[in-house]
């Protein structure tokens, strides 16, 4: 019996999550004899590969690779090449899927001929108290994390700059080339970006999802966004490409230049603090009538909501501008 898709999951110390990722995966509607799924680990440090191989005795589908470079890069092109069917999947440990998510994206790709397609990200936290579901509410937000479509939905196959998890014609990585081992972020926006560059269709179709599960804590959080921002421009840096990422990319980066930039003027001439004061009130009183709105909705905590739109939007827009540090003093 042939392959009808291989799916590939980069892990890395993923014990709290990667149960609940191959659970989704147990209960696909598709007949797992026609796929393969490679989880490709990093030498991690936890559980994670313990937890695969106890699922592998029962899944014979599953099967476990390792990745000594650490990113998902490394592992995507690992699992890649080790593949045996014509259509390649990527999926990440962070999340679960719906019933039908490997079905509907397999027949969309064979129906509409896409380059690449994808479905709704939906984001939810695994232990829900006050903290966490604000944190997930914020990570819902188009303010929190932008406007892409594939965090607000659609209700028709719609094209697309990009989407989150892809499901890929195997052919797409002799075309367009493997991921970019050089990015230890945005990798997928990297690829789908050369594929759009080069007249290449992504889809995002309305009758699947898949349920990202966000970070708890606000260290975590930060920590997690202080990357995405830096990676943001070292994207940039090492693509040697301004359209390898969005300006919705770039957008925490300038809140943190309008707070820095006046506060360092303000030494040499007081009132130029007046304009970091500003920004950052018209910043919160923006925060303040969002999480109200959330609150009056879902009835999620204002204060933790506020907080946590604060903690991502600092935490990202620093990081790049210590990326933007990295590349002006040649530290890349």
């Amino acid at each position: 019996m042939s392959m009808e898709i291989s799916i590939i999951c980069p892990t890395y110390n993923e014990e709290k999550y990667i149960d609940t990722c191959i659970d989704s995966l147990v209960k696909q509607d598709i007949d797992k004899e026609k796929i393969e799924v490679f989880f490709v680990d990093g030498n991690s440090t936890d559980s994670t590969v313990e937890i695969i191989k106890t699922y592998q005795k029962q899944y014979s589908w599953i099967k476990l690779l390792n990745n000594p470079e650490r990113i998902v890069p490394y592992a995507m092109n690992y699992g890649i090449k080790a593949s045996q069917s014509d259509i390649v999947m990527r999926i990440d440990a962070h999340s679960f899927y719906a019933d039908n998510y490997i079905s509907v994206l397999l027949n969309a790709i064979r129906e509409f001929g896409a380059t690449n397609v994808g479905a709704v990200c939906r984001t939810d936290v695994l232990n829900k108290n006050a903290k966490t579901l604000a944190i997930g509410e914020v990570l819902s937000n188009p303010f929190g994390v932008g406007n892409s479509l594939f965090r607000l939905g659609v209700d028709k196959i719609t094209e697309v700059d990009t989407v989150p998890f892809g499901c890929y014609r195997k052919e797409v990585f002799d075309r367009y080339g493997l991921y970019n081992p050089k990015l230890v972020r945005n990798q997928d926006i990297e690829l789908n970006k050369r594929i759009k560059r080069d007249g290449g269709r992504i889809l995002l179709v309305p009758d699947t999802y898949c349920t990202y599960l966000a970070r708890e804590t606000y260290k975590a959080l930060s920590k997690n966004n202080f990357q995405n921002g830096m990676w943001n421009i070292l994207t940039v840096y090492y693509t040697n490409a301004m359209d390898s990422l969005s300006l919705r990319h770039f957008i925490p980066l300038l809140f943190v230049l309008s707070l820095v930039i006046p506060s360092l003027l303000g030494l040499i001439w007081a009132p130029f603090v007046i304009l970091s004061v500003l920004s950052f009130v018209l910043y919160f009183l923006l925060v303040c009538i969002i999480s109200i709105k959330a609150y009056m909705k879902n009835e999620v905590s204002i204060c933790y909501m506020i907080l946590t739109f604060y903690v991502l939007h600092i935490s990202y827009g620093v990081g790049s501008l210590v990326g933007l540090k990295r590349v002006l003093f040649k530290q890349v």
